[in-house]
């Protein structure tokens, strides 16, 4: 229902921090905001696989690591697979499997 969709959203903004700026238009956020927007939005109908590219790029240290512990939660508590392309090693750090690109060929 769109009660129940209101109530999603609200909770995956909160989650990524970015409920403060529900009611804003994406010219009026950040590029940093709009990214964590894009990541509840990708949550939004619970995904088996979760495809992000460079979810922390736009993102301050602080902001950063937050949205990691997020990712690595989200895993942990629906199972989610979550298929990240990043050059933060932070970010790498926390992943159960690193397939690393050199070159154009993967590196297992």
């Amino acid at each position: 229902s769109s009660k129940e969709a209101r109530t999603r959203a609200s909770e995956l903004l909160e989650l990524v921090g970015v409920a403060h700026r529900a009611e804003h238009a994406p010219a009026e956020i950040s590029g940093g905001e709009q990214q964590r927007v894009a990541l509840a939005r990708a949550m939004m109908n619970r995904p088996r696989i979760l495809f992000a590219d460079e979810p922390t790029g736009n993102l301050d240290t602080e902001n950063a690591a937050h949205i990691a512990d997020v990712l690595v939660e989200l895993q942990r508590s629906t199972g989610v697979t979550c298929i990240i392309a990043t050059h933060s090693i932070e970010l790498a750090s926390k992943a159960h499997r690193i397939i690393s690109m050199r070159d154009g060929r993967c590196l297992d």
